[in-house]
């Protein structure tokens, strides 16, 4: 990938393709070039293990990150959200969330807005302009880590729909796990899609070995259609079967996560039919109380709606819990990414 200055972007980069890509003669640099890399460095110039004439030659032919903080917002309750500005002068969003026990884990983006258009999700209303590079994803987990210090977890939760951008997204986990750098464990990572069918068994066959989570939203067809228009492509039963496949097939529990929304998917109906699409799979099910989006028309659900909605899966023996909200003044909740045009 190239920026403006047709510079190349080398963040999402292995080692192999480092030597390729800057025609080192010595592999070994490659390595160096990768660590210094995962530990933050943003110029050449750091890598003072380097000759000083090759960080020259290099800094003249690359760059380390193609894209730039245009914007830093913190939420009182220690969530952070940047805006990035990438090459073209598209922006993304990430966000850091920190959960009760102090774990951090970074929120990424994967696309420029998003193609799915779910009805409660602000990064729907913008439409699809791209997708990212593995080096524009990796790029967002190092400068969270140079605001927010060391992560523990990362979640391909942002912008965009993950399985429609599998291949950038497979790279940019293989240089974020490597030993060579971040070593960042695979059993930190989880994938969430609106139920790209195709991706799940995908992902289930050729990995990475990470964790799935699925924005289920509703077990009601009709609703989920309305809700979601992915569901007229990829229909419910066969969603069920594919997550089967892929519990079976990995061996990794997957979560269901459904967006709570005020007077629309918290009755007795929706309940049951998500105990009855839940049953009998191993699954963890996130109740997340839909975070209010001026630009949308829909009800935040009340408590009560929640704790019924709760309390009638739990009795059933499904494993449940109502995620905690983070972020919301800052815009950073979930569903409330949006930014994409430059400040």
């Amino acid at each position: 990938m190239h920026n403006s200055d047709s510079l190349i972007s080398i963040s999402g980069l292995n080692c192999d393709d480092l030597v390729e890509a800057l025609d080192l003669k010595q592999k070994y640099r490659a390595k160096q070039i990768f660590k210094w890399i995962a530990s933050g460095a943003k110029s050449f110039d750091e890598m003072t293990n380097l000759p000083e004439q090759m960080r020259k030659e290099l800094s003249e032919k690359a760059v380390l990150r193609s894209s730039k903080i245009s914007q830093k917002l913190v939420d009182p309750d220690g969530t952070v959200k940047l805006q990035l500005t990438l090459f073209d002068g598209s922006c993304v969003e990430t966000v850091l969330l920190l959960d009760g026990k102090g774990r951090k884990t970074a929120c990424v983006s994967c696309q420029v807005g998003c193609a799915m258009g779910c009805a409660f999700c602000k990064t729907g209303t913008l439409g699809f302009s791209r997708n990212l590079t593995a080096s524009e994803i990796v790029e967002q987990f190092l400068y969270l880590e140079d605001e927010c210090e060391k992560l523990d977890n990362i979640v391909f939760m942002g912008m965009g729909e993950p399985m429609l951008n599998l291949p950038a997204i497979r790279k940019a986990i293989e240089v974020l796990t490597s030993p060579d750098g971040r070593n960042l464990s695979p059993r930190r990572i989880t994938l969430s899609t609106c139920g790209v069918i195709k991706g799940i068994y995908d992902l289930a066959d050729n990995g990475p070995k990470i964790r799935l989570a699925v924005s289920l939203t509703t077990a009601n067809p009709e609703l989920r259609e309305k809700l979601m228009p992915i569901a007229k492509s990829n229909p419910l039963n066969e969603l069920k079967k594919a997550i089967a496949y892929f519990i079976e097939k990995t061996g990794k529990r997957c979560t269901l996560e459904a967006a709570l929304i005020g007077k629309t998917n918290t009755d007795e109906d929706s309940a049951n039919k998500l105990i009855n699409f839940a049953r009998n799979m191993d699954v963890h099910i996130n109740l997340i109380p839909w975070n209010p989006i001026k630009e949308l028309p829909l009800e935040e659900p009340s408590k009560n709606e929640c704790y019924r909605f709760y309390n009638k899966l739990e009795n059933a023996g499904l494993k449940v819990t109502i995620r905690t909200r983070k972020g919301e003044k800052i815009g950073g909740a979930c569903g409330q990414l949006g930014k994409v045009n430059t400040l």
